[in-house]
């Protein structure tokens, strides 16, 4: 269990290992191919030193990677401000943002399908602005109105991959609190009800509520997201959120474990009709 960056090392690492090993090249060869000195290719791979993207790029080159969406992602993965030509949007907020929070946008930015356990907010993909707002205000003490104002543009930004094409899929159980939970006062609360309405007829999106008849289930242990890629399985991470940090989880052991939670959580849910006219009944009980 490791900090984003350290997780994303020794990620792009492991990529970056097993694309040298289809374009059939020893370590050695892949040094001379770029001018390096063999222990930096060595280091890179094991994901024992940082990686600059022009570097990656180098690699990647030199291993005749022509697949854009795969260079883009481990464009990313680097760090780079700009891969493939195309601008990341949060990289302006790198003064505001901790990077944690800017290395799960960027994931959040590059992955194909995205699967989350919710047990006491609104997934912040599916906040209405006076939602987003109220739950930052509450979430972080002494925020000054400005600051305030930037992680709620940030939060709305974020909403952009739901639009992109392709769109992120989005599979979201959330438990039945997060519906309850008066977030910023009546009002505030309808309105975001509606919004989850809407967000659940959207066919990149599918929802379900976890209903307090469920009793215990396996999500009390609590919220967790699961990142996974269309270009190689391999990138897929376990994001667990806390107070002052993320924590990531990359073993094939922990991903499998949490896969199998959610599968069970989304068993024990409601479906995805029912789930709309759960929601739907909530928002008209408000």
């Amino acid at each position: 269990m490791q900090h984003g960056p350290a997780v994303r090392r020794r990620k792009l690492g492991a990529e970056l290992r097993a694309l040298r090993t289809s374009a059939g090249l020893t370590s050695g060869q892949a040094a001379r191919l770029v001018g390096w000195h063999q222990s930096k290719v060595s280091r890179i791979e094991t994901g024992t030193s940082g990686v600059k993207p022009a570097d990656v790029r180098l690699l990647l080159d030199a291993y005749g990677v022509a697949d854009s969406q795969l260079r883009d992602l481990l464009m990313v993965l680097a760090g780079a401000d700009d891969s493939g030509g195309r601008h990341h949007w949060w990289h302006a907020y790198r003064g505001v943002l901790p990077p944690t929070y800017r290395d799960f946008i960027s994931l959040e930015s590059q992955a194909g399908t995205m699967r989350t356990l919710e047990t006491t907010v609104v997934p912040g993909l599916l906040q209405t602005p006076e939602y987003a707002r109220a739950v930052t205000k509450a979430a972080v003490e002494g925020l000054s109105e400005e600051r305030l104002d930037t992680l709620v543009e940030v939060r709305l930004a974020r909403q952009d991959v739901l639009r992109a094409d392709p769109p992120l899929k989005l599979s979201a159980v959330l438990d039945e609190a997060v519906l309850r939970r008066e977030v910023g006062g009546p009002g505030v609360m309808a309105r975001q009800l509606e919004r989850l309405v809407e967000a659940a007829r959207l066919p990149q999106v599918r929802l379900q509520v976890l209903p307090f008849t469920a009793g215990a289930h396996i999500g009390v242990n609590g919220p967790f997201v699961i990142f996974s890629f269309s270009s190689t399985s391999d990138l897929d991470v376990v994001v667990l959120d806390h107070l002052t940090s993320s924590l990531y989880l990359e073993r094939k052991e922990d991903l499998r474990v949490y896969s199998e939670a959610f599968n069970t959580l989304q068993i024990h849910a409601l479906s995805p009709e029912d789930s709309l006219d759960f929601i739907a009944g909530t928002a008209a009980g408000a």
